[in-house]
């Protein structure tokens, strides 16, 4: 008998995140992500739509809104400021900045670029602005443990693709 996605299965996944326009491979995990189906919502409901039904070895594309996941692209959060008033730590294309505004929130910005003279920091998420689609690979699907339902996915791990493609560039 052949498991398929469905509600309350233990569900493991490979995916890639495509940039339509241009074909990059933008996000893509190093490790299987395992969730139970209709109890964790680790995905967009758009995503997990589409595998309702799906069998081990089935691969899927879904194009993502970003503008539903992150909102429109904000340019005020694009900052530009003289290389010497930023700590050599920080020079690194990718490397995340957590700011903490007069209000006391915390904010995470991304070093986007910088040379002998400037750098820029960005606050949008990286995939901001993007027309993307998710390429999924179905790996495994098994009844979940009732110790997996009540936390939604490894009792080991808690999967959260937004925080995935926080890290996204």
């Amino acid at each position: 008998m052949s498991d398929v996605i469905e509600d309350n299965k233990f569900v493991e996944l490979n995916y890639r995140v495509i940039d339509n326009k241009t074909g990059d491979v933008l996000v893509t995990v190093e490790y299987p992500l395992g969730y139970v189906h209709g109890v964790n919502d680790v995905m967009s409901d758009d995503v997990t739509k589409e595998l309702y039904g799906k069998k081990v070895g089935d691969v899927i594309e879904v194009p993502v809104d970003t503008k539903l996941l992150y909102g429109e692209r904000d340019e005020s959060l694009v900052f530009t400021d003289r290389i010497e008033n930023v700590p050599e730590e920080y020079r690194e294309i990718g490397m995340t900045i957590t700011m903490e505004n007069e209000k006391g929130e915390m904010k995470s910005f991304i070093v986007t670029r910088f040379d002998d003279k400037t750098l820029t920091v960005d606050g949008n998420n990286p995939l901001c602005g993007r027309e993307i689609t998710f390429v999924l690979e179905v790996l495994s699907i098994r009844d979940a443990t009732d110790e997996e339902i009540e936390h939604g996915g490894a009792v080991d791990a808690n999967p959260d693709l937004n925080e995935i493609l926080a890290r996204a560039q």
